[in-house]
């Protein structure tokens, strides 16, 4: 089943149980994955990978949303936010812990003999492939200066 059609699901389901909340919130990814398909030069369907990096930036979205409500002190709109991201979490391939992002990068880093700040570009090319959606960026960016200094 892919992405599209479990949210066209999970939309009845929320409709049947009269979930306002998750209705509007299962609504607006929907509408990410229309708008990117009708994007002009965009196949008719999206692939995995575009959809993991579509819920991926969303979710980024509204994390950092959340965050700037909480410093105004408007902390209903940001419940509202980390709802949403709870929702479109459900969608994302699971988050790997620090310990295991760093296991990962360690192997990237063997695997292309990478030995200082220098061969930066090279490491996140590769990591930012691989563990796409699995982790943040600039977790991933923090991570490998970290273990390149």
């Amino acid at each position: 089943m892919s992405l599209k059609q479990q949210i066209d699901a999970d939309i009845k389901k929320a409709m049947l149980a009269k979930e306002k909340e998750a209705l509007t919130a299962l609504r607006s990814i929907k509408s990410l994955i229309l708008l990117a398909e009708t994007e002009s030069g965009a196949a008719a369907e999206l692939t995995n990978d575009q959809e993991v990096k579509l819920l991926s930036k969303a979710a980024k979205q509204r994390r950092e949303s959340a965050e700037v409500f909480g410093t105004q002190g408007r902390a209903d709109l940001q419940e509202k936010e980390v709802f949403e991201l709870s929702i479109i979490e459900k969608y994302l391939p699971k988050q790997l812990s620090e310990e295991e992002l760093k296991a990962k990068i360690q192997e990237i880093i063997t695997e292309t003999g990478a030995s200082s700040l220098a061969d930066l570009g090279k490491v996140m090319g590769i990591a930012s492939k691989s563990l796409a959606g699995a982790a943040d960026g600039k977790l991933i960016s923090a991570l490998v200066k970290q273990l390149l200094s």
